[in-house]
């Protein structure tokens, strides 16, 4: 999974081999490398994203590609490459009336550290435990869920569900840095880390100076998350403690509630010393064969796994901006909106019970048949008689996507 653009077939078998002393030395000249810069611009501008405080677009950028690229080749040559502030904004947390920090470099920073990304993840990534899923090359949430099911089904089912609290916003700047120059003895590499760091936050009118944290948005966050919390990945595996870890999303699974509780000392011990905060009350100790726990989406329950309540509110929000009854589109033209979110979502969560997706289904028909009752100067919800007025079938020749009929389809197929 390295990139092409900077690591050649020599650094690949030293990658293989390990390098003299477990350390890479003179690794600022690949970042500035044309070849790796013009690499990180096409990534970033196909990734499109908003602009920085320097109100520069993707578009803008794109348009004097060749002179920006040259000018941050220069400066980071010499040494003279400052990153600007990152733009801070607040998003709506999923499901939930919280508000989530984001952070927005600019572009051109956005194009540097992606140079930097590609210097340094086949250097972590090569002894990253196996139970970190989360941004990572060749991995994802599927497989994360994928192993907590598996852990269930052989008798895991007393899980410690831990939850850190703010982990992006309290990263202890010089820890991380000293794990990241565990491998990496380039100086200058390790100050441009550091320089992203630091940059300055820009939220309004007001700008400071973050003291701990990577900033969500930025990206070089993901993988300088999962370097300080790959430690404790291992720590745990050497105990022989059932981790899945989907970057600060994890879960330790064990097969009575006394492990259970021995682990989550062992993870309260860990994180109290990499100065990190284990959130008091989403942290806790569950018996899945009676009760429940949510990861990723999902709420796994008593053998049975389906979407959590903020994953069905999320959805349910969407469809309901889609399917106003004064919705002034054709019906056609509805629902070939939500068919693009429902075969979406269901790819993620196709692996529910087949009675999450008949429930939704009948949902989104009521829905719809409200819109037509509407249309016919009717007050109310899409009910009773209306069932028989407009049925499923007549949905289905207007080609809505049924969540039930997919799911059937994708069990029969996993049968074969």
């Amino acid at each position: 999974m390295a990139e092409p653009a900077v690591w050649t077939n020599r650094m690949l078998a030293a990658l293989e081999q390990g390098v003299q002393g477990g350390k890479w030395f003179r690794l600022i000249d690949k970042v500035y490398l044309p070849r790796n810069l013009l690499s990180a611009c096409r990534q970033v501008l196909a990734n499109q994203g908003a602009a920085g405080v320097d109100h520069v677009t993707v578009e803008a950028f794109a348009d004097h590609e060749p002179a920006h690229l040259k000018k941050l080749a220069d400066e980071l040559a010499t040494g003279h490459y400052r990153p600007q502030s990152i733009r801070r904004v607040h998003i709506p947390k999923p499901g939930s009336t919280q508000l989530r920090p984001l952070g927005i470099p600019t572009v051109r920073d956005r194009v540097v550290q992606t140079t930097l990304l590609h210097v340094l993840e086949p250097i972590f990534e090569i002894d990253f435990a196996p139970q970190s899923y989360g941004f990572r090359p060749g991995r994802g949430c599927k497989d994360a869920l994928r192993r907590v099911d598996e852990l269930l089904k052989q008798g895991y089912t007393h899980v410690v569900d831990a939850d850190l609290q703010s982990y992006f916003d309290t990263i202890p700047h010089q820890r991380l840095l000293e794990r990241v120059a565990g491998k990496v003895a380039d100086g200058r590499v390790l100050k441009l880390i550091e320089a992203f760091l630091k940059a300055g936050v820009m939220e309004g009118l007001t700008q400071w100076t973050p003291q701990a944290g990577a900033p969500q948005g930025a990206v070089l966050s993901p993988l300088l998350s999962n370097i300080y919390l790959d430690e404790l990945d291992h720590h745990l595996a050497v105990l022989g403690l059932q981790m899945v870890r989907y970057a600060d999303d994890f879960v330790v699974l064990c097969r009575s509630e006394a492990e259970a509780r021995q682990a989550l000392e062992e993870v309260r011990r860990w994180t109290t010393q990499a100065g990190l905060t284990l959130h008091p009350d989403k942290t806790r100790i569950v018996d899945a064969s009676k009760d429940g726990f949510d990861f990723l989406g999902y709420r796994f329950e008593r053998g049975e796994k389906r979407p959590r309540k903020k994953s069905l509110q999320k959805l349910k929000e969407t469809v309901r901006a889609k399917t106003r009854r004064c919705a002034g589109r054709c019906l056609t033209a509805i629902i070939g909106s939500l068919n693009q979110t429902l075969r979406g979502w269901f790819e993620y969560f196709k692996h529910s019970h087949t009675w999450t997706f008949e429930q939704l289904d009948g949902w989104i028909r009521m829905r719809l048949r409200s819109i037509l009752r509407r249309r016919q100067k009717k007050k109310g919800r899409g009910r009773g008689k209306d069932h028989q007025l407009w049925p499923n079938a007549f949905f289905a020749r207007h080609g809505l996507y049924s969540l039930k009929t997919a799911h059937a389809q994708a069990c029969q197929s996993a049968r074969r």
